[in-house]
């Protein structure tokens, strides 16, 4: 085969790449989502008993925003290792880290058995979560993106996407039906672990589907024409390579999470609080109005990627920035009915919108990037992005409501991180000709499509 070019993958192969990394991202954020779910419902009442509820709910949240912090971290070691041996190996260990920790959450002890030594086993083993996520998302979506062929990439790319609200569906789906089913003393005393405890199981289906597929056939053409002519300085600082020649598509992946991440962790985390406190929704209602919204939103992502192939990145990931900012208000009206009708409605709407960014945002940040430093750059953007969203979100929007009682300033909180990302996406470049098997330029920027590429693309 000549070099700089590859041959596209047997049919059965990319479904089966697709399938990998969908199973281990649903079981790495179905780790993530469930202790966002049970921060909201459980967390403060077993590790801060000695807050009044919502303060308690407030240090719940600190605690599952330690999570991101430990994210950038994450994309840093995984993203550096991933460009220099591989996205496959790095995948496998971060579903085990990711898995190890939630069970391990699953065996902790409460505050009112082991005091002040409770929430800080939790914060540590909530660190590690957020470690394993930080280098996850990148591997798997550029796992995909690198098989795939560029016509169809952002339909393709989305599949990893549909992991979290798959995780999340399963989350809320296991909490939704140990709360239908327990009392609530019994679920306070030992039902909550159920969930945490069956992500060992899990993870060992997610291993061994992992383990069986290749390596990226784009990332193993690079590696070999950066040995033949022996020039591999780049890669062997990925990380200075990204803050040389892509810092511009850093700042724009950064933006563009703010109003996606944002908008993501108010509808599904932080409803749990809202509707629970103050618009007198039982937490059973309110976990399945996010149950349902969360199987609309695995269903539309992969229409959006494919839209996305289309007409372009940009468009659609912009409809999703504006989409979401509009819908803000009726959002929080909808829910202060109480009904558990407009509930779903103001959900499964706003996941919705919010999946018009997540679906092709895996195709866009994976063709911001040359291969060589793929990995680190998409992880980076992603991830530090989080640490200024999702990280503090919810944080921020329970803070909002205890401080001001009502909804007007967290809707007006989204609002003005979509006006962010709509500046972001709106400055950055369309990508959906780049041909991702090209080989890197020289100075190590993302090459521009060649007629051939860009031809196999309309």
């Amino acid at each position: 085969m000549a070099s700089g070019t590859t041959a596209p993958p047997p049919p059965a192969s990319l479904p089966r790449i697709v399938a990998a990394s969908l199973i281990g991202t649903t079981i790495e954020w179905y780790d993530f989502f469930l202790y966002g779910s049970a921060a909201a419902l459980v967390f403060n009442k077993l590790f801060f008993p000695d807050s009044d509820p919502l303060v308690g709910t407030l240090l719940s949240f600190l605690t599952y925003a330690v999570g991101f912090a430990a994210r950038p971290l994450g994309a840093l070691v995984f993203g550096h290792y991933g460009d220099r041996l591989g996205r496959k190996k790095l995948l496998v260990l971060s579903l085990l880290l990711m898995g190890g920790a939630t069970f391990a959450i699953g065996l902790l002890p409460t505050h009112a058995t082991v005091g002040t030594a409770a929430p800080v086993l939790l914060t540590v083993l909530r660190l590690v979560q957020g470690f394993a996520l930080g280098g996850e998302w990148g591997g798997a979506v550029l796992l995909v993106s690198e098989h795939g062929d560029a016509r169809r990439r952002g339909f393709w790319a989305s599949w990893p996407q549909t992991g979290a609200p798959a995780g999340q569906l399963l989350a809320t789906g296991v909490l939704s039906l140990l709360t239908a089913t327990l009392s609530d003393d019994a679920f306070g005393t030992w039902g909550w672990r159920i969930p945490f405890l069956l992500s060992g199981v899990l993870v060992l289906v997610g291993l061994w589907i992992r383990l069986s597929v290749d390596e990226s056939p784009v990332f193993k053409e690079a590696r070999e024409r950066a040995e033949a002519r022996r020039d591999d300085a780049q890669e062997k600082l990925p990380l200075v390579s990204v803050l040389r020649h892509h810092w511009r598509d850093v700042l724009v992946a950064m933006g563009a999470r703010m109003a996606e991440n944002i908008s993501y962790y108010v509808i599904t985390a932080f409803i749990l609080v809202y509707a629970t406190t103050s618009a007198g929704v039982s937490k059973q209602t309110a976990l399945n109005a996010v149950l349902i919204g969360s199987a609309v939103h695995f269903a539309v992502i992969p229409a959006w990627g494919a839209l996305s192939d289309r007409v372009g990145r940009r468009p659609v990931y912009l409809l999703g920035a504006a989409g979401v900012g509009l819908w803000m208000f009726p959002f929080f009206t909808l829910v202060d009915t109480g009904s558990f009708g407009y509930l779903i409605l103001a959900v499964t709407v706003g996941l919705v919108l919010h999946g018009a960014m997540y679906a092709p945002q895996a195709a866009f940040f994976a063709e911001m990037f040359a291969t060589r430093m793929r990995y680190s750059g998409a992880s980076i953007g992603a991830q530090f992005a989080s640490v200024a969203a999702g990280a503090p979100a919810p944080l921020i929007a329970t803070a909002l409501l205890k401080d001001y009682g009502d909804s007007t300033p967290i809707a007006l909180y989204v609002i003005a991180a979509a006006v962010l990302t709509l500046i972001a996406v709106g400055l950055g470049r369309e990508t959906r000709h780049r041909d991702l098997a090209q080989a890197d330029g020289e100075d190590g920027e993302t090459p521009a499509t060649s007629p051939a590429a860009e031809a196999r693309t309309v």
